[in-house]
C-alpha cells in the first residue's frame, strides 16, 4: 500500500498521541489497592504499546528514508531542508530572547530601562532592536517559504512500502 508521506506524518502524529495516552492508562493500572483489581490489564496495555511502537518505529524509518531520497525544486533533500527548518528556529529563538532582553520584556531590567534615582544604575542597550527585528522577520520569511515547499512536497510525493 503506497501513501502520501503528508498521510504518513498524520499517522506518526496519530501514533505517537495513541502510546501517550496508552502510557497513561497503564499508569492507572500498574498500582492498585490490596484487594481490588485494576482498570485494565497492565500487561496487555504493555504489549499494545509495543505493537504501536514498531508500527511507529517502521514508519519514522520509511519516512527518514524518503526524506533523504526525495529533492525539493531548489535541489535541497527533504532531509537538509529540514535540517535548516530547525536552525533557523534555534536562530529565531536566539533573536526573540535578545530583543525580550532588550526591550525589557523578560523581566530582568524592569518595563522602560527607567531609573528612579540619579543614583540608580543605568542600563544601556548594547543592540539595535530595529536591526534584530529585521533579521527575526527575514528569518521568518525564509521558514515560512520553506514550511511551504515542504508542505508541498509532503502531499505530492509517496511513501513506498
Amino acid at each position: 500500500m503506497n501513501m502520501i508521506i503528508g498521510e504518513a506524518l498524520n499517522h506518526r502524529s496519530d501514533l505517537q498521541r495513541r502510546i501517550a495516552q496508552l502510557q497513561d492508562r497503564l499508569r492507572a493500572c500498574v498500582v492498585a489497592q490490596e484487594g481490588e483489581e485494576p482498570p485494565e490489564n497492565p500487561n496487555e496495555l504493555l504489549a499494545e504499546i509495543d505493537r504501536r511502537c514498531d508500527e511507529l518505529e517502521s514508519l519514522i524509518a520509511k519516512i527518514n528514508h524518503a526524506n533523504a531520497q526525495a529533492r525539493l525544486a531548489a535541489g535541497e533533500t527533504v532531509t537538509e531542508a529540514l535540517a535548516r527548518r530547525d536552525v533557523i528556529a534555534l536562530r529565531q529563538g536566539a533573536l526573540r530572547t535578545a530583543i525580550k532582553a532588550a526591550t525589557g520584556d523578560d523581566g530582568l531590567l524592569g518595563r522602560g530601562f527607567s531609573r528612579y534615582s540619579r543614583s540608580e544604575i543605568r542600563t544601556v542597550r548594547h543592540v539595535r532592536v530595529s536591526e534584530l527585528q529585521d533579521r527575526l522577520d527575514d528569518l521568518s520569511r525564509q521558514r515560512r517559504e520553506l514550511d511551504n515547499r515542504v508542505q508541498e512536497h509532503n502531499w505530492q510525493a509517496t511513501l513506498m512500502e
